[in-house]
């Protein structure tokens, strides 16, 4: 069916090739936008963007064409519209970018609490044994004795990761949890050192108190 503007189909048609239009254009220019922001793969990147915008011309170009065919002024409305939705789109694209990112790098932090949120777990019962086992805590009285540099600066760690992590059971959300947790470690296991702990004589269900 040749395209007009008379009739209700006719102003149908022209609406469904502005909205095809559109479309066309503001994901075509978004995601070169995308592709061109790649940090990794530059050459990549460029290729992606070019067939991007290659795939909105494909569509563009001939709509533009189709109306222009029934009334010029249609094919220069849909040029402008276009355009303008082009333009959106490079307006829109870093905002629109930053949120994926961010959305990626919260899914990414909540993976990495996970895991930190076991491993406190675990750092937090060895540490309490040298608390709660009399064996641990005649053999080892510096793991209790905050006097100790070590062992002073153990227990701001364990403050540190509590603070971040809100508790032990549930993952925080705070990017900087499993960092904490991993200064934890570091120094629940320079507090052994400095106490004299051996690793066959480290707390835990492998590591029995005799």
């Amino acid at each position: 069916m040749t395209l007009s503007l008379s009739g209700a189909l006719a102003a149908w048609q022209f609406l469904a090739l502005a909205i095809l239009v559109a479309g066309a254009a503001f994901a075509s220019v978004y995601f070169a936008r995308k592709h061109l922001a790649l940090k990794d793969g530059l050459s990549e990147g460029a290729d992606g963007a070019f067939w991007d915008v290659f795939a909105g011309l494909a569509v563009v170009v001939p709509a533009i064409i189709l109306a222009s065919s029934a009334w010029p002024w249609a094919g220069l409305a849909l040029g402008i519209l276009a355009a303008g939705a082009g333009v959106a789109a490079l307006a829109a694209a870093p905002r629109l970018l930053a949120r994926q990112d961010a959305r990626r790098a919260g899914r990414e932090t909540q993976l990495k609490n996970a895991a930190a949120a076991a491993r406190h777990r675990r750092a937090l019962a060895r540490w309490q044994q040298y608390e709660l086992d009399p064996g641990y805590s005649i053999d080892y009285p510096a793991m209790s004795d905050p006097r100790q540099p070590e062992t002073a600066a153990l227990i701001r760690a364990i403050k540190a990761a509590e603070r971040l992590g809100g508790n032990a059971d549930r993952p925080s959300t705070d990017a900087a949890y499993a960092p904490a947790v991993e200064r934890l470690e570091d120094a629940l296991a320079a507090a052994e050192r400095a106490a004299g702990v051996s690793r066959a004589g480290l707390p835990g269900p492998d590591h029995a108190h005799s």
